[in-house]
């Protein structure tokens, strides 16, 4: 089936209007993540890579991460565009949540930028936030976007998703 993009409105993002192969960008809004009732991680250097289908992963400097919170990385899939992944255990205000977030240590040359950054599946977290507005996790718990009001989809991750 074949999907039917959503018409942005004044202020709204398609994902459908995201490229293919992804883009990064800086983000300009304050990222942050709570897990625990404990903000684990909050930056204004934050990054965004945004792809067809996908609302956008969120990447946020290892600097502005709390210590502690982060396991030990362990290796995980490849990405086709970036390169291959690590993956953590996060730990917050006594709550734990494994494999809730990835990197890429050695990325492809595009995404340099994010080398040793860190996204963070909003699932599993208290609330994941840009410029202060909650984020929903993406569909089917596979890929790790963050959806805000203003992105309409459909997006890609839920149940006959998989082949867009």
């Amino acid at each position: 089936m074949r999907p039917i993009p959503v018409r942005p409105g004044p202020g709204q993002e398609s994902v459908w209007d995201y490229p293919r192969p992804p883009r990064l960008e800086p983000v300009p809004e304050r990222l942050t993540v709570i897990l625990g009732g404990r903000t684990i991680a909050a930056t204004m250097a934050g990054f965004r890579v945004l792809e067809t289908s996908h609302p956008p992963t969120y990447y946020v400097p290892p600097e502005d991460i709390a210590e502690g919170v982060l396991g030990p990385p362990r290796r995980a899939g490849i990405c086709e565009w970036k390169g291959r992944a690590v993956l953590f255990d996060v730990t917050g205000g006594g709550e734990r949540a494994p494999g809730a977030a990835w990197a890429y240590p050695d990325p492809t040359p595009g995404f340099r930028p994010i080398a040793g950054y860190v996204a963070f599946y909003a699932g599993p977290m208290d609330a994941c936030l840009v410029g202060g507005v909650r984020a929903e996790p993406q569909p089917g718990g596979f890929y790790g976007g963050w959806i805000t009001p203003g992105l309409v989809g459909p997006f890609k991750g839920g149940p006959g998703t998989m082949g867009w």
